[in-house]
Formats: structure tokens, C-alpha cells, sequence
């Protein structure tokens, strides 16, 4: 399946338990999601029986290079279209998943056609790092990072932290379809202040309704879209009254909704996820 090209493995383990007793290793994660010599996607999402009664399954999910994530928005919609279509409850019009940044409700919001369905997840309420303090407010500096890069030629390169299950760094930036992103990505997802590394954003302003974003992930890579990503860059945004608070985010694989009424409220995230294919991995 796939999130506006944010593709993923969906590995169903709900009733019929996994044939490997480890179950998916990140070195089976690797090996599946290479597009040469595998399936190809960049994430495995293994779907299992919750810890929580409370819970309709468990998503354990595992980056293309074998780093298990807390969080991934478009993989959470993912899941729960594909709940919705083969889960033990399908049909249903809610669902709840969890992940290791918590549970995370998922809401059916209209079948497109056959294979496209449109969903909407709660991802939960942000955390703020640099640029903000822990309200939100924006009273400590980003982090200015310019020395690092010396082919920015003295223009300011600085980013904001926000946290949604996952970390996320964004940078706004003038021009993001000519911003070298494949460069700067890199170097800030491995910037000492994360331990784990970071997703990192570029984000360009287009009006006080809409975000054009592109995207370095954790552990991944460019990809063509990210959820989570979209939802830290337009919290950033609204924290900094760039935009209003319903935006529209527009990135290479295609467009997110997303709405954040501000401090102390959940971010909730629209958008497609679409399956491509069934079948068979030799293991």
C-alpha cells in the first residue's frame, strides 16, 4: 500500500501468527523493502494482536534500514484502510491502532474507489523542542546550523524541532523545489541532538492555507510524502503565524489536510492511502 507514494509492506499477523519465531527482524525488514532484490517500500508495517483490549491492532513499524520507528502518519492510515477492507472487524468506520507513540485513532472518511480509500487519524498533540518553549511559544532561537553548510554562502539555514511520536526538524525555506535537500538532509537527520536521528522537513510557505513540503526521513531517505512530517510542519507554521489553522500540504507524492486548532489540541491529518498489490514473500 500507499500514502501519496510514502509506500509500505503491510505484513498481516492478527490471526495467523508469523512463520518465523522472531517474527520480522530488521535484517528481513531490509531485505524486503529493497526494490532491487526484495518487494521494495520504505517500511515494512507488521500488524499484530494489540497489548491493549482497547486497541484493534498493533503496528510494529521498521524502516527501510531496519530502524524500528515509534510513529509513521501515512503508515497509521494505511493500516487502518486496510483494516477496514481485511482486518477481523472489517467494514468498520473506526479504528484504533497502536504504536509506540501510543494509540492512535483512525477514521474512515470515504472510499474513492475499489483500491483508494481517504482516512483521517488523530496523531495526537505535538511536543516542542528548539524554537519553542515548552508551551509553544516561540521564545527560545532555533537552532542556527548555517556553519555547517558552506554552500549556503551566508544565508541562514536554522530549524525547529517538533515532536509528533517521531522527531521531526523543520526548516522553512524560500524556494523548496530548487533547495538542495539531498545535501542539507543528511546532516541534520544526523546532527548530535538526536541520538535516534530526525525526519527532517523543508517547508515553503505558499499562502496562510497551504505548505509546499519536501521531505528527508529518518532512516529512509527522500521519500515522496510523509504525515508525520506534514503535521510537525504545519504546527511550526501555525506556532509561527505563517499559516492558518487548516492547511493544506502539498508534497511530490501528492496532498494532506491538515487541521490543528493550537496549544493543548490534537493534530488530526486527511488524506488517501491506496493499495497496489498482493502476495507471496519467500522467506
Amino acid at each position: 500500500m500507499h500514502g501519496l507514494g510514502n509506500d509500505f509492506i503491510i505484513v498481516d499477523s492478527l490471526i495467523d501468527p508469523f512463520p518465523i519465531k522472531n517474527g520480522i527482524t530488521p535484517e528481513l525488514a531490509i531485505r524486503m523493502c529493497d526494490r532491487r532484490f526484495g518487494i521494495g517500500a520504505d517500511q515494512v508495517l507488521w500488524l499484530h494482536p494489540s497489548r491493549s483490549e482497547a486497541a484493534d491492532a498493533r503496528m510494529t513499524i521498521i524502516n527501510v534500514d531496519g530502524m524500528v520507528a515509534e510513529m509513521c502518519g501515512n503508515g497509521v492510515r494505511a493500516a487502518g484502510v486496510y483494516l477496514y477492507k481485511y482486518g477481523p472487524n472489517s467494514g468498520q468506520k473506526n479504528y484504533l491502532i497502536e504504536t509506540l507513540a501510543g494509540i492512535k485513532p483512525v477514521q474512515i472518511q470515504d472510499e474513492a474507489d475499489e483500491l483508494k480509500t481517504l482516512s483521517m487519524v488523530d496523531m495526537g498533540a505535538p511536543a516542542f523542542g528548539a524554537g519553542f518553549n515548552s508551551e509553544g511559544e516561540e521564545l527560545t532561537l532555533p537552532l542556527d546550523i548555517s556553519a555547517r553548510f558552506a554552500s549556503l554562502n551566508g544565508r541562514k539555514l536554522s530549524f525547529y524541532e517538533i515532536n509528533m511520536g517521531n522527531p521531526h526538524a523543520v526548516i522553512f525555506v524560500e524556494d523548496v523545489r530548487r533547495f538542495p535537500v539531498e545535501e542539507f538532509g543528511p546532516i541534520v537527520e544526523h546532527h548530535e541532538r538526536f541520538p535516534e536521528k530526525t525526519n527532517v522537513e523543508f517547508a515553503q510557505v505558499v499562502g496562510k492555507s497551504e505548505l509546499m513540503l519536501r521531505i528527508w526521513e529518518r532512516g529512509a531517505g527522500m521519500t515522496l510524502a510523509c504525515g508525520s512530517g506534514a503535521c510537525a510542519a504545519v504546527v511550526a507554521s501555525i506556532m509561527l503565524g505563517k499559516t492558518n489553522k487548516d492547511v493544506k500540504v502539498k508534497m511530490p507524492g501528492g496532498q494532506l489536510r491538515v487541521i490543528w486548532p493550537g496549544i493543548g489540541n490534537t493534530v488530526f491529518m486527511e488524506g488517501p492511502a491506496e493499495e497496489v498489490f498482493r502476495g507471496e514473500y519467500l522467506i
